[in-house]
């Protein structure tokens, strides 16, 4: 019995539907049905079929306002699992671990998930005070350093996105809750290049964060150092911190393929 050619096991309506969410790319951000018809030469029922089985899925989002459709939160999670699995992880590692070797304070590299940071790898320094290690923990972007620092360099509709529906938590006198002081301070975060947490997620702990780019030039996640006030002050961030994560994130981004 002759083999079959594995062409001959594709699937028509699977290969439709990627070939629908591979028509969003480089500037395209939203299509409507008329135009993704004509681009896949398929009716447009077909198309209104495939948008609906994708956005039952969370592949595809319509805009409320447009009426016109653009890639939806699950294509984000799949390209951040891609990411943590071949590349980000892998080449931050040694980066954190050097990091660690000349400040020692605890060091992590992080993504935003929703509106969340979720931190992916730490290395703890190894001195008594430290901060707790939040690998693979939820926090809230708003706050956090590597949230911010991620969030400064959004489009104000994709900013939108990552601030919470209700009003923002305070978690320390120190946190951000008012939106447009949240939105002027994230400028001026977009202007220098890092982001520090002031004592904004918790009471006693400062972290400064630098962003991690990929060969696309975009934002993939965020290099951190973290580690008790006391040891933060205002002169060691400027003189020591800040440029060793900036020089950090640069360090991985080249890894990952960016260059100025």
């Amino acid at each position: 019995m002759a083999k079959k050619e594995k062409s001959e096991y594709i699937i028509q309506a699977v290969s439709h539907a990627l070939d629908l969410l591979e028509q969003f790319h480089d500037e395209v951000d939203e299509l409507g049905v008329t135009e993704l018809s004509k681009r896949l030469k398929l009716h447009k029922n077909n198309v209104f079929r495939l948008l609906a089985t994708l956005e039952s899925r969370n592949y595809i989002e319509q805009n409320k306002v447009t009426e016109n459709y653009r890639l939806g939160l699950k294509t984000l999670e799949l390209g951040q699992t891609f990411i943590k699995q071949m590349g980000l992880l892998r080449q931050s590692r040694p980066v954190l671990e050097a990091l660690v070797k000349e400040c020692n304070e605890t060091t992590y590299v992080a993504i935003l998930k929703d509106c969340h940071i979720v931190y992916l790898d730490v290395v703890e320094t190894d001195l008594t005070v430290r901060v707790v290690p939040r690998v693979g923990a939820r926090l809230p972007a708003y706050c956090t350093a590597a949230g911010k620092i991620q969030m400064a360099y959004m489009t104000d509709e994709e900013l939108e996105n990552y601030l919470p529906v209700k009003e923002m938590k305070r978690y320390t006198p120190r946190t951000i809750i008012d939106r447009d002081e949240l939105k002027k301070h994230l400028k001026v975060i977009a202007e220098q290049g890092y982001a520090i947490d002031d004592e904004e997620m918790d009471v006693g702990v400062k972290c400064v964060g630098a962003p991690i780019r990929d060969y696309t030039r975009r934002i993939i996640g965020a290099v951190s150092i973290s580690g008790p006030s006391m040891r933060f002050t205002d002169e060691r961030l400027e003189k020591e911190l800040i440029p060793l994560v900036m020089r950090a994130g640069e360090e991985i981004s080249h890894k990952l393929g960016y260059h100025k």
